[in-house]
């Protein structure tokens, strides 16, 4: 290897480290605070209900920011928009760790999440757009596969560390705990992320439809957040899922209308771009709600203590982990397509083995059935936004790279709030079925509650097989945008 081209590679590791800590830190960010909840609750003397807004008003505006920062990195360049997003979530960190206390207010707390938030939406935007803008295509599927891995170990290690951090220092610290690697991440990305030429300014920016979709989906998400805690048919809950549902009809109908849309619609008329992106919707979908219930199975139907679970589900997360660095490795050998087939066939397989947990399973087996879906996972994330990112043209970029973010967490959020629904409301029809009364054996009791997640499990298992089937039946071909050809200019910014 010449010194050009080692240059040109170490430019390339420089480039991926920066992203990697990028998607780590926001995806640490979504399930750090969780554990301390309580915590914050005692300080600031504030019901359950109130305290959640703290993690609530995170993913709100991440969720209703993504396409809008996505748009805005297409016309003026994804150095800007990253080292800003970086230079404001490292600022949010600060502020959330240190207003509170100096203001004695809650009320700056959620300020500081919510401008937390607005960082943390414009660097995971354009993650996977980076991605395929400055890594050539003999290193992009192991790129994709360590981002993807460190946006999985983050959302997994986060309530071990916020619980570590929280008991040890305080709950400042699952904050402060980001101003170091933000300040290293904005070094190092100011120094190896090249300039880029740009669409044109900011007067080509939609405003109408940035609005209609950051409030459509902020709606939408706090709807099916909050409607566990506030009730399904309350007026709050009903109106803000109705609320939402208008404004993103509206957003639809408006960005067929004009030029310079937030997300192409159109894209979706094709029929392989629009099995792509609902293949990483239904997998966050499934995994979200199956996940979600997993670690209540495990307690109070299987009899684990909750350190015995915690342990238990560590073979999930460890899973995916290592199989996103295999599909890095097995994309270029083998194609997204084939890969992508493997890894639905493994994660279906792991759905049909959750099925049969009973009150007597193995925990052998238990492990077994979470390292074929944790596998599962690992293998088919980093390959599918790898194709979704490389099926358009390369001025979608940007769009597409928030799509894949929004895909991600998106699905997550409504599928708990749904999983509980056909949760709690499937054991009620059980139970009435059989009149099965609150006075019945307690061995009866336990087969009411085994048999609703037992379908909720079930539900998974269908949605497997619908993963599978769109991966067989999507025919994905590489845009001729995304040749090697594409990085002349970038191999020249990084020498």
């Amino acid at each position: 290897m010449d010194i050009p081209s080692r240059t040109r590679h170490k430019g390339y590791i420089s480039i991926i480290i920066a992203i990697s800590l990028a998607i780590f830190m926001a995806s640490l960010d979504g399930t750090i605070v969780n554990i301390a909840l309580p915590t914050i609750s005692e300080a600031f003397s504030l019901s359950s209900a109130s305290v959640s807004w703290v993690a609530t008003i995170y993913l709100l505006v991440m969720a209703g920011c993504v396409l809008i920062f996505g748009k805005i990195s297409d016309l003026i360049g994804y150095k800007k928009i990253f080292l800003s997003g970086f230079i404001i979530f490292t600022l949010g960190s600060f502020t959330c760790g240190s207003l509170p206390d100096l203001t004695g207010s809650f009320l700056t707390l959620i300020g500081s999440r919510a401008f937390q938030g607005i960082g943390g939406a414009m660097i995971t935007s354009i993650a996977p757009a980076m991605v395929t803008a400055f890594i050539p295509t003999d290193m992009r599927g192991k790129a994709m596969g360590i981002i993807m891995t460190m946006a999985g170990l983050g959302t997994a290690i986060g309530p071990t560390i916020g619980g570590f951090l929280t008991q040890y220092l305080s709950w400042h610290w699952i904050f402060y705990i980001n101003i170091p690697v933000g300040i290293i991440a904005i070094i190092l990305a100011s120094q190896v992320i090249p300039v880029q030429k740009t669409c044109g300014g900011l007067e080509k920016f939609d405003k109408t439809g940035a609005a209609l979709i950051c409030l459509g989906l902020a709606f939408l998400l706090f709807g099916f957040s909050e409607g566990i805690t506030l009730g399904w048919t309350s007026p709050i809950i009903l109106s803000s899922i109705g609320i939402a549902g208008i404004l993103l009809l509206m957003f639809v109908r408006h960005e067929l209308r004009i030029q310079n849309p937030i997300l192409e619609i159109r894209l979706f008329h094709e029929k392989t771009f629009l099995l792509l992106n609902i293949i990483p919707v239904l997998v966050f979908f499934s995994f979200s709600g199956m996940s979600y219930l997993l670690p209540f199975y495990l307690r109070y139907v299987s009899g684990y203590s909750t350190s015995q679970a915690g342990l238990i589900l560590t073979a999930l997360s460890v899973a995916m982990m290592m199989a996103g660095i295999v599909a890095g490795m097995l994309f270029n050998r083998i194609g997204g397509r084939i890969l992508s087939i493997i890894a639905a066939a493994v994660l279906t397989g792991g759905y049909y083995l959750i099925t049969h947990l009973r009150v007597d399973t193995p925990i052998v087996f238990i492990t077994i059935s979470l390292l074929c879906i944790g596998s599962g996972l690992g293998l088919i994330i980093s390959p599918i936004f790898n194709m979704i990112m490389t099926s358009a043209p390369k001025k979608y970029q940007g769009m597409l790279s928030s799509l894949t973010s929004l895909e991600r967490f998106a699905p997550m959020t409504i599928g708990i709030a749904l999983y509980n629904i056909i949760f709690v409301q499937g054991m009620m029809a059980i139970a009435t079925h059989y009149d099965v009364t609150q006075n019945a054996p307690k061995n009866i009791q336990l087969k009411v509650l085994t048999a609703g997640f037992d379908l909720t499990f079930f539900i998974s298992f269908i949605i497997g097989i619908l993963i599978l089937v769109c991966t067989i039946i999507a025919r994905y071909r590489i845009h001729p945008d995304y040749l090697d050809s594409e990085i002349e200019e970038t191999s020249t910014a990084l020498l």
